[in-house]
């Protein structure tokens, strides 16, 4: 059995962010030699996160407001975790939209049903962080 790790590093310009990275994962596919296995993408902080989803703007724009109306950022006051901070709402909606996926990998490719796509959520950005992408197989 292969085992491939490797660090993408991402600094969205804005506090919350989807960016698709799919084809990150497929070049770490690509790079890491394995035909068959798995993929493990996890966010490492976490105040951010990793899921599958369609990528249709109108649907991260749902999943925007969605998060905002379940833990709302302002007024940071109205949560004990922000003494001296103001990220509280950013592992609250981490907590929701997951740490990470794992994707099964078939004759080289990431085996996907219909319009899944891998996603970056970044909620407390602009500032680098970082997301582990572990492939095992043969």
């Amino acid at each position: 059995m292969k085992s491939y790790r490797k660090e993408l590093w991402f600094n969205a310009p804005t506090r919350r962010a989807f960016i698709n990275i799919t084809a990150q994962i497929e070049e770490c596919l690509r790079e890491s030699g394995i035909k068959e296995g798995l993929v493990l993408v996890n966010a490492m902080h976490i105040t951010a996160s990793v899921f599958i989803n369609d990528d249709e703007s109108g649907l991260h724009h749902d999943f925007d407001k969605w998060l905002e109306k379940l833990a709302p950022h302002e007024p940071v006051s109205q949560y004990r975790h922000n003494v001296g901070e103001d990220n509280a709402d950013a592992h609250l909606k981490r907590q929701v939209m997951g740490r990470e996926v794992i994707v099964a990998v078939t004759e080289s490719k990431l085996d996907f049903g219909p319009w899944e796509q891998i996603f970056y959520g970044e909620f407390d950005g602009k500032r680098k962080k970082r997301v582990l992408v572990k492939i095992i197989g043969e």
